[in-house]
């Protein structure tokens, strides 16, 4: 019922009635607020504000002597375009924009990645090369929740590939609905699990959106509203994930949120040396001849690439490495930190 807007309206057009044709003016005003009404009618009819609205117009119509039929008021201008540097003109969806406003610069991110035999790259540039079998959170916070689950590479294998990620996009009123992702071995889809590409029906819908980068193998989701960007990809039979992610949004989590593999890396336990994959050296020769084509600085990427292919024997995993490394390369807010060495 929106019988109020119909109130504002006449209440705007006879605020400042004078002069000689203030009665002819207000009868204008009282037959617009009259036929406002009646395409209200039908949502309005159990409404006691539109029921004494309507009694009201004819009783004051009676008073001036207006006629039922005749000319209407103008309809009321629209409000000007609020000034775009002012924050009501900034969209609430879009983080980054919003983040500027209110501090003046714009904001820090932070990237972790997890890739191949579970090799995790920390938010804090923490390198962790994991067993990790099962499902674990790599994040848990106020707006996401990612799992990745993990499998033994070959039979009998101490060494785990992510077999099935699933990302949920909390609800935010504002902006999205609750979305959740899941990618498995041989399906990567370009749409959350509902079969949408976006947010959903709110205002803010398309600061969530998912694209396909290479079908079947690249997946790319933008969340605008939490400036954030998530890389998932496939490569030989492993699944990867990187994010980058607004700081802010990285530390929003409260201490029964501790286990994240993004924030605080492996635990002691899970954790496995990348030395214990090569004591063939022919086989970790062969592994570093092959990585050193995708892969030309020895870091901890290249290092990774050598202990999966080794432990594997799919020399597919030399992708592995190599999508997460071109990740980074996108999402570190500083170039520096692209190579990690140990």
């Amino acid at each position: 019922c929106k019988i109020l807007r119909c109130n504002s309206e006449y209440v705007a057009a006879t605020l400042n009635l004078r002069g000689s044709d203030r009665n002819a003016a207000y009868c204008n005003a009282l037959r617009s607020y009259s036929h406002c009404t009646r395409k209200t009618a039908r949502t309005c009819r159990g409404d006691l504000a539109y029921h004494s609205a309507v009694h009201g117009i004819e009783d004051l119509m009676i008073q001036n002597n207006c006629s039922k039929e005749g000319p209407t008021s103008p309809p009321r201008p629209r409000p000007p375009a609020p000034n775009h540097q002012g924050f009501e003109s900034l969209d609430i969806c879009n983080y980054e924009k919003s983040f500027l406003y209110k501090h003046g610069q714009p904001p820090r991110y932070q990237h972790c990645a997890a890739f191949g035999d579970p090799h995790i790259r920390t938010f804090h540039d923490d390198f962790h090369t994991c067993r990790v079998e099962g499902s674990w959170p790599l994040l848990d916070n106020d707006y996401l929740f990612v799992q990745a689950t993990s499998s033994p590479v070959a039979k009998g294998s101490n060494a785990t590939v992510t077999s099935k990620l699933t990302i949920i996009f909390k609800n935010m009123k504002e902006c999205i609905d609750q979305k959740v992702y899941q990618a498995e071995l041989d399906n990567l889809p370009a749409a959350f699990e509902d079969g949408s590409v976006n947010g959903g029906e709110r205002p803010g819908g398309s600061s969530l959106a998912i694209r396909e980068r290479s079908p079947g193998r690249h997946v790319e989701i933008r969340a605008e509203y939490i400036g954030t960007t998530i890389a998932v990809r496939q490569a030989g039979r492993q699944l990867s994930f990187s994010i980058r992610a607004a700081e802010e949004v990285a530390r929003a989590f409260t201490e029964e949120q501790d286990l994240q593999l993004c924030v605080g890396g492996c635990p002691r336990s899970q954790r496995i040396s990348r030395s214990e994959c090569c004591r063939s050296r022919a086989a970790a020769e062969a592994a570093r001849a092959l990585c050193k084509e995708m892969l030309p600085v020895e870091d901890v990427y290249f290092q990774s690439c050598v202990f999966d292919v080794v432990t594997s024997g799919d020399a597919n995993f030399t992708m592995a490495a190599h999508g997460a490394l071109e990740d980074a390369r996108v999402f570190l807010p500083n170039a520096e930190k692209l190579h990690i060495f140990q």
